[in-house]
């Protein structure tokens, strides 16, 4: 089944640990895993169900580009990694 793995940067503000959910798609995914810890889905999708802009999600070490349509087809050894996204000049 996936893992989900958050950056202990987001365990700091909501308690997210980590956890396998049975999901073909990373929406499926997120969504078993809010259904356990529905604190975190606030911290990681806005109202719309959009990525927030300072939440990056990483497929197999490949970041998602399209933060709207979570569809993105997982496999069963799939690992999901959620962090805050870095910016600054």
């Amino acid at each position: 089944m996936p893992t989900l793995t958050f950056a202990a940067s987001i365990e700091r503000h909501v308690p997210c640990p980590p956890a396998t959910v049975g999901a073909s798609t990373l929406g499926e995914a997120l969504a078993r895993y809010f259904e356990a810890h529905p604190a975190v889905r606030s911290y990681v999708l806005d109202e719309q169900g959009v990525v927030r802009h300072h939440v990056a999600i990483f497929l197999d070490g490949v970041m998602l580009r399209d933060r709207a349509a979570l569809e993105e087809p997982i496999a069963p050894t799939t690992e999901i990694y959620v962090m805050q996204s870095l910016s600054g000049g």
